[in-house]
């Protein structure tokens, strides 16, 4: 039977919940979807504020709730949540999306949870056919696809996968959301409860149990590297990036091969001896550990998510020398209004693009090449081959 809504927007009086919603109200007329939060009044308020008809639906739902959270989504395809951190509260509606057969995008960077739910409903997803896709913004779609399309290119130019890839961050305008940094803290709060989470949030394969593959780059220390001929320092993401790649390769049955290397790094600026002390500068500096920037809930203005942009270099190498290159470029700052367009996106191709079995997924495994070409197409990312 078809359900009522393809689409609810679940968080659409948050800041980023917000941006979904306005963006499916402007590019999606046709839509049948709707809008869920805690409070009427907020979500009525939302409505009239992002130009939505009068008439789009409005549902109440609240994390504390499981029985809303049931109810709302057995009415809709795809929930779209971005009510986080996950770990505080999200843990419901996946087991209700997992329980009642409905696909579920979130923006989740927290790989701790994320294991926590592959096994709690990974076999009740996959019965119910539910299709739960995680880290569907930021973190990790540019990462994500990036490797993967980088990798298709390498199978049909050299005739296999490449052995190891490199992600460099050449530029980044516009800075991590609040959640982003509410969901760290929220992470380091469940570590000192929670110490047998070292070994998952440690290792570049935390998220794919009953398979540990080799030895990985290094991803903390700044150094020269040639293959963008300047200094790289550490990636304030890598950690949560590198283990939804080495997801996507062990879900698609390694096709980069069951020894493949990947790491992600940023370019630091100036060169020579400048570029070394920037490197060493950023590797110090955490941006999500200060009290300043956005708080869940807040974030830039138009003007300043429009004017962002992001710029990542993927290299591929091959032990006699051969490489190839890719770059994933986006249209707006990452971690508002790009990452909003990519997890709208993400559901749509979910609701109109492809099928797939159920279960817990990365949007590489389950979305892969539709995916890009909706992003391509609708959401201002592009995919060049050559970097």
């Amino acid at each position: 039977m078809a359900r009522e809504f393809s689409i609810i927007v679940y968080g659409a009086t948050g800041f980023t919940g917000r941006l979904v919603a306005e963006y499916l109200a402007a590019n999606y007329p046709d839509l049948r979807w709707a809008m869920a939060g805690r409070t009427q009044a907020k979500l009525e308020q939302i409505r009239a504020e992002i130009g939505a008809p009068a008439t789009l639906p409005l549902i109440i739902a609240d994390a504390a709730d499981p029985a809303s959270l049931g109810e709302m989504v057995m009415r809709a395809d795809v929930v779209i949540t971005t009510v986080g951190p996950y770990q505080l509260y999200g843990t419901g509606l996946v087991a209700a999306c997992a329980t009642h057969g409905t696909a579920y995008v979130d923006l989740c960077g927290e790989p701790g949870w994320m294991r926590e739910m592959i096994d709690a409903h990974q076999d009740r997803a996959k019965a119910s056919g539910a299709r739960i896709v995680f880290s569907c913004g930021f973190d990790s779609i540019p990462f994500d696809l990036g490797v993967q399309q980088l990798q298709k290119l390498c199978t049909e130019r050299f005739g296999a996968p490449a052995p190891r890839i490199k992600g460099r961050v050449r530029a980044m305008q516009g800075g991590f959301s609040g959640g982003t940094a509410a969901s760290l803290k929220a992470t380091l709060a469940a570590l000192a409860k929670n110490p047998s989470l070292v070994k998952v949030l440690g290792s570049s394969f935390g998220l794919t149990p009953g398979f540990e593959g080799p030895d990985q780059p290094n991803m903390m220390l700044p150094h020269y590297d040639s293959a963008v001929n300047a200094w790289v320092a550490p990636f304030i993401m890598a950690p949560i990036n590198t283990k939804n790649v080495h997801r996507t390769n062990a879900l698609l049955g390694h096709p980069y091969g069951r020894d493949f290397r990947y790491d992600e790094m940023m370019v630091a600026p100036g060169l020579g001896e400048m570029g070394k002390a920037a490197a060493e500068a950023i590797a110090k500096f955490n941006p999500l550990m200060g009290e300043g920037g956005p708080k869940p809930g807040e974030g830039p203005s138009k003007e300043e998510r429009e004017s962002g942009f992001y710029d990542i270099l993927f290299v591929a190498e091959y032990p006699d020398g051969r490489t190839a290159r890719l770059s994933v470029k986006g249209d707006r700052d990452p971690g508002y209004g790009s990452t909003s367009k990519m997890i709208a996106e993400s559901a749509l191709c979910l609701v109109e693009d492809v099928q797939g079995e159920g279960g817990i997924w990365t949007p590489g495994a389950i979305m892969g090449d539709p995916l890009v070409k909706r992003l391509e197409s609708r959401a201002g990312l592009s995919f060049t081959a050559g970097g």
